[in-house]
């Protein structure tokens, strides 16, 4: 068995250096193949010299995380395939963990560990179903109950969406469902995945016996305004596939209520501000395309 590593990098070069150096300790039947979304920061060459084993794929531009991902599977060889954020560090045996888990039932089609940040704090990284009160009662009922209750828990859950920060996929359920929709840009490519995957009878399950260290959300810090939009492009994408027009149109008046909020904070002030700005009108309208 091969497993194949895929990650999609962008301007991520150092920590891209430790998530590597975390996987050659893994088993010798890995292959790794890195995705590069026109990075400017080093990290070609970086992998290139320190790391000659792995395969690249340069791509010309930043073409999101899905489409990256989708090129990333069609090079592999493996079989499962393993979708990994460049912010992770993976401790040894943790490869054959998940792969062990993933074949002990066979109406599985992906699994994931629990992630944990630096500090050893819990990540969620799993979920339900997702709409308007399903989100609500994940934030402020089930996440906080998870990050107590899952240090001490080491039992196998079946759930409705695993995260891809680390998410090890059968290929032919991945290939079946199509992998991932290239009309996401950044987040709920995962999501969308899963919910596709579980609509062709297929299992998700989370294995918090396994753990994998994820640091998080620092790469989109920087843009804190532009990455909040996309989480709500990507948001009425997935209500638009998964949900009734009542739930889009319904997200849609949160939104107005949210860009409001924005504007008159300034978020869309001067030049970038107002490209932001009219991509948020665009997306009330309806028009969720991108960019």
């Amino acid at each position: 068995m091969i497993i194949s590593v895929i990650l999609v990098n962008f301007n991520d070069a150092e920590r891209l250096r430790t998530c590597l150096a975390s996987l050659r300790v893994q088993a010798p039947a890995s292959e790794i193949v890195v995705v590069d979304n026109a990075s400017t920061d080093g990290s070609g060459p970086l992998v290139a010299s320190e790391f000659p084993e792995v395969r690249r794929i340069l791509l010309p531009e930043n073409a999101g995380f899905g489409k990256a991902n989708n090129a990333g599977a069609r090079a592999a060889k493996g079989d499962p395939l393993l979708f990994l954020n460049t912010d992770t560090v993976v401790p040894p045996g943790a490869l054959n963990a998940l792969a062990a888990r993933l074949a002990s039932d066979p109406r599985a089609v992906a699994v994931g560990p629990a992630l944990v940040r630096p500090s050893g704090r819990f990540q969620v990284s799993f979920g339900r179903s997702v709409g308007l009160l399903g989100q609500s009662f994940q934030k402020f009922f089930l996440n906080p109950l998870h990050e107590g209750t899952l240090p001490r828990s080491g039992r196998l859950r079946r759930v409705g969406w695993l995260s891809a920060a680390c998410l090890l996929c059968r290929r032919d359920a991945f290939e079946a469902a199509g992998g991932f929709d290239e009309e996401f840009f950044l987040y709920f490519e995962d999501i969308d995945l899963c919910a596709r995957l579980r609509k062709a009878g297929g299992r998700l399950l989370f294995d918090p016996s396994v753990k994998v260290v994820h640091e998080g959300g620092s790469t989109t810090s920087v843009q804190a305004a532009a990455s909040r939009f996309e989480y709500r492009r990507s948001q009425v994408l997935f209500y638009r596939k998964h949900r009734s027009r009542r739930s889009e149109a319904a997200l849609r008046f949160l939104l107005r209520i949210e860009f409001r909020r924005l504007k008159a904070r300034g978020a869309f002030d001067g030049e970038d501000g107002a490209a932001l700005g009219n991509r948020y009108e665009r997306l009330l309208k309806g028009d969720a395309s991108w960019p």
